[in-house]
């Protein structure tokens, strides 16, 4: 099979990366959601295996389907959004999720997200995709503060490895922040009860109303598209790659209304993620990086299904290692990023300013720096335009 020919170390170890940067950074607001809407355990078990499931299947499916790297995520601002949802009880909650995924699976298949998408430049673009990862390198840095020993090996063998076996730099990143935090014993044991660890699908009938299709419903599709879907196209296309971005919403689409009931509330296009899969860590070679998102595709089926026992898995690994881990294996997109950001003077106003917004993460109304960062560019590039 081509997949087994293209399939290398280093991709297997991008997808891991991949998906231990999804998880860690916002699995805890998935928890806080759940709790939001009074789910019961069972509830909340069943929510991760159906995020896992809808994640892992979606990944795997695109990348197989178009060989390029294309990574799906639960929505992290619409579990923030659900999170701050108070007085919306679980069933209607469920009936928000459907309607909110007809309305994704409609931006896809009627491909009036491709023509908004369409009409960005690929400096704003790239922009947009170097403010959102810069926040992860600069996390990196900032972990020094507490765990200097173990981010400055970890760091020193990215270094290393670059100069010696760039295909490998990353997991010998990981293999040594492995190492160094089980040598200063950081590194804990995944313990708990084994009969809780495996997820069993919890089905919650839904209930349709007015208010929850207007008070959550709606929001939640504007954030997913606006902070989710539009810096995970941006990533694609910086990175060069023509993914069918229509067909894909709508898949994304189809997972949330199909998987809604078992708590699949929201799923989009990736970008950080994603990035992980696309740079030249994960493979030398482009037309071969598809199989880092198709791995990470399996290792998010594998976590669904031990829905109860992620949460063990990841309180293995320290915070410090997996700020360090993300940070560096982003340096090479952040760098590319910038780079094509730059280079046509003619929208340099318009990709420095869509990068500092996106930088600075700065929210209003609900959206997130990234819907601001590429309104912010787009206003410079017509107002620049215009003065020529």
């Amino acid at each position: 099979m081509r997949v087994l020919k293209d399939f290398s170390p280093s991709t297997l170890v991008a997808g891991f990366v991949a998906v231990l940067v999804g998880y860690t950074s916002s699995v805890a607001i998935i928890f806080q959601a759940t709790v939001a809407l009074g789910a019961t355990p069972a509830q909340t078990a069943s929510w991760l295996w159906a995020l896992g499931l809808g994640m892992g299947l979606t990944s795997l499916g695109l990348s197989l389907w178009t060989r390029q790297p294309v990574l799906t995520a639960w929505s992290t601002p619409g579990a923030a959004l659900l999170a701050s949802t108070s007085g919306v009880a679980m069933p209607e909650a469920v009936g928000a999720f459907i309607v909110c995924g007809l309305l994704i699976a409609w931006a896809g298949a009627s491909g009036a997200f491709e023509k908004l998408m369409d009409r960005i430049p690929i400096a704003i673009a790239s922009a947009l995709l170097a403010g959102v990862l810069a926040r992860f390198g600069l996390d990196a840095v900032a972990s020094v503060r507490t765990a200097p020993a173990l981010v400055l090996a970890m760091a020193a063998a990215y270094l290393l490895g670059r100069r010696l076996w760039p295909r490998y730099a990353v997991p010998g990143v990981l293999a040594m922040g492995i190492a160094f935090a089980l040598g200063q014993g950081r590194l804990g044991g995944v313990g708990g009860d084994l009969s809780q660890v495996f997820a069993l699908p919890v089905w919650t009938t839904p209930e349709f109303s007015w208010s929850a299709a207007v008070g959550v419903a709606l929001p939640l599709f504007i954030v997913t598209m606006a902070s989710q879907n539009l810096p995970g196209v941006a990533a694609q296309r910086a990175s060069g790659y023509a993914t069918p971005v229509s067909a894909s919403i709508a898949v994304t689409g189809a997972a949330t209304t199909l998987l809604a009931p078992f708590g699949g509330y929201a799923f989009n296009l990736a970008a950080i993620t994603a990035a992980i899969c696309m740079g030249r860590e994960a493979h030398e070679d482009p037309a071969r990086r598809y199989t880092a998102s198709a791995a990470a595709g399996v290792f998010y089926v594998l976590l669904g299904l031990a829905g109860g026992g992620v949460a063990l898995l990841l309180a293995a690994f320290p915070r410090e290692l997996v700020a360090a881990i993300a940070g560096l294996a982003l340096l090479g997109t952040i760098a590319g990023a910038l780079a094509t950001a730059l280079k046509d003077e003619h929208y340099r106003d318009a990709a420095i300013l869509t990068f500092l917004v996106c930088l600075s993460g700065v929210q209003a109304f609900g959206l997130g720096a990234a819907f601001w960062g590429v309104l912010a560019g787009g206003a410079a590039a017509l107002v620049g335009a215009w003065r020529r």
